[in-house]
């Protein structure tokens, strides 16, 4: 039994012929499935641990990266054991960073065959402690953590989206406005138990898959199948360095910058005296530090091409 969840904001028509055929092929092939749709933020998150807890351990996901983090969030709040747990996906966000790595593109009928034939690989996941209200907090993440500059642009992107609609060239946009408008942010860095930075720094991504931002590759060695977080982080620079930076965003080029400083590790902690909040696969956390991130290696399981 599949248990399959929607996100219909990203168009109502093309969603239409998508769980059409969708429903179709699996009708044709024999395989069981629910479904329900999203209806508002987070919601996700609920109908995944509805489906664990009901015992379904095989969840497809119509969405964006967003609907996957929140789906991930969904199964580890309902088992602390999700190794016999497999996911699937048909992207329809707006950057489809995770589904890129995998192959994986818009073309729904591809990835729909890809789902009917694909087969099963162990994923890490990851997962990054926090305070809110002097509260511990715990969430979880598929694809990658940003903090900084990083969390400034997927602010912006969302609020631009609401007016804009989605599009992929909203990242490059809020990018160039958030370039212009942030200022730095002082923390202390400790991977794997050793000192690493502190000072201010411009922006901080942890990656687990090696895109973000609607097809960047600030880490493009990072694989979400090797026990290890690739990362990296900006210092002070001017404004010829963001210049020179950007189009490296892309090419995978970035690290090789002088000041791009690059972390392997698979457990970071970040101090910081002063609020800072957070993004996980573009979903914004309202948080304080300090955080403390690390890597559950082969936590779950997904149906790849």
């Amino acid at each position: 039994m599949w248990g399959i969840i929607i996100n219909p904001r990203s168009g109502k028509k093309a969603l239409r012929m998508q769980r059409k055929y969708l429903f179709k092929t699996l009708r044709t092939e024999k395989i069981p499935f629910i479904y329900q749709v999203t209806a508002y933020a987070g919601h996700a998150t609920e109908i995944a641990y509805d489906y664990i807890k009901h015992d379904i351990k095989h969840i497809l996901i119509l969405g964006g990266d967003g609907t996957i983090s929140e789906v991930v969030n969904g199964i580890f709040q309902a088992t602390s054991d999700a190794s016999d747990i497999t996911i699937a996906i048909i992207p329809r966000g707006t950057g489809n960073d995770w589904g890129r790595y995998w192959g994986l593109t818009k073309d729904y009928k591809a990835s729909i065959d890809a789902f009917l034939k694909g087969k099963c690989q162990q994923i890490d996941i990851g997962r990054i402690t926090y305070q809110r209200n002097k509260i511990n907090h715990t969430h979880f993440f598929i694809n990658s953590v940003g903090i900084g500059l990083d969390c400034k642009v997927v602010t912006l992107t969302h609020t631009l989206k609401y007016y804009f609609g989605s599009h992929a060239l909203l990242y490059f946009v809020s990018l160039i406005a958030a370039v212009c408008t942030f200022k730095s942010k002082r923390i202390k860095l400790i991977a794997d138990n050793q000192d690493i930075c502190n000072d201010k720094i411009l922006t901080m991504n942890i990656g687990n898959g090696c895109y973000s931002g609607g097809g960047m590759k600030q880490n493009p060695d990072a694989k979400p199948t090797d026990g290890i977080f690739h990362g990296m982080y900006v210092g002070k620079i001017t404004f010829m360095d963001v210049l020179h930076a950007i189009p490296r965003l892309f090419n995978g080029g970035l690290s090789a910058l002088p000041f791009v400083h690059n972390i392997e590790a698979k457990k970071i902690q970040i101090e910081t005296a002063k609020y800072i909040p957070f993004e996980a696969d573009g979903i914004v956390i309202d948080a304080c530090g300090p955080y403390t991130i690390d890597v559950l290696h082969n936590a779950l399981k997904m149906l790849i091409p």
